[in-house]
């Protein structure tokens, strides 16, 4: 089945909508077969400024109204505690809350952009978004992360190389309660870091401090950085680390 076939079939729907590549692709493909799609940023401690700001920056391009639903995730306790499965009760907490949002709009059709490059097996969350009837157009068309860059370049969007990027829950070792403080000096840090050249990489706290995560293309740059990233780091973390097995990239 292709995207076009699969909007044929499904013309009107709400899309959880990150501001990543394949959710920008799903609404670009979904307006351009004449779907009517409603997309939707969910708001939370977890998600930082520069994802909601590309969020709103393509639904502009595409002409589209961006609806921002801001939740407290980590009034969650069993979000907030952050055990191995944390991720299942934080989807679980968001899609339901979007999907009584969609309802009350009208859209009783809730997608999302998982592709079939997307390990599911690996990921809780995913047991969340079945138990909620949640569709992935991406995967039923059989979509993988290299088709959809390719054809998000095509389609002229900028997202076509935007590296993937998990949340900033992912940067607390699993068993280490979520606090909000940590997730603002984590996404303070990698914005510095990405002022400073560094790519797709991961700023991930530790029991002292703080864990530097780069490609192996990168890790010359730590060095040329040293003095600036200490500068930009030293404040929030008691100890900086580097990893010295290369970050693979996610794609």
């Amino acid at each position: 089945m292709t995207l076009d076939n699969y909007f044929a079939q499904n013309p009107k729907g709400a899309l959880a909508f990150s501001g990543g590549v394949d959710s920008a692709y799903l609404l670009w493909a979904g307006i351009q077969a004449g779907a009517s799609l409603r997309p939707y940023f969910i708001k939370t401690p977890f998600q930082p400024r520069f994802e909601l700001e590309d969020a709103q920056r393509l639904c502009k391009a595409m002409g589209t109204e961006l609806t921002v639903i801001e939740i407290d995730i980590l009034s969650d306790s069993k979000v907030a505690s952050n055990p191995p499965d944390r991720c299942y009760y934080c989807k679980r907490r968001m899609f339901a809350l979007l999907k009584e949002r969609a309802l009350r709009d009208g859209l009783q059709l809730l997608l999302e952009g998982t592709n079939v490059s997307d390990r599911v097996e690996d990921r809780p969350g995913m047991r969340a978004l079945a138990e909620l009837g949640v569709r992935s157009p991406l995967r039923e068309c059989g979509l993988a992360k290299e088709d959809i860059r390719e054809l998000s370049r095509q389609a002229g969007l900028f997202t076509w190389q935007k590296p993937s990027y998990a949340c900033l829950a992912t940067r607390v070792p699993a068993g280490l309660p979520i606090a909000r403080e940590s997730l603002k000096k984590v996404e303070w840090g990698e914005t510095l870091l990405s002022g400073l050249g560094f790519r797709d990489f991961r700023l991930r706290l530790t029991a002292g401090g703080c864990k530097l995560q780069v490609l192996e293309s990168q890790l010359p740059l730590v060095m040329e950085q040293r003095a600036d990233l200490l500068s930009a780091l030293e404040a929030d973390f008691s100890e900086i680390t580097l990893d010295l097995r290369p970050r693979i990239p996610t794609d």
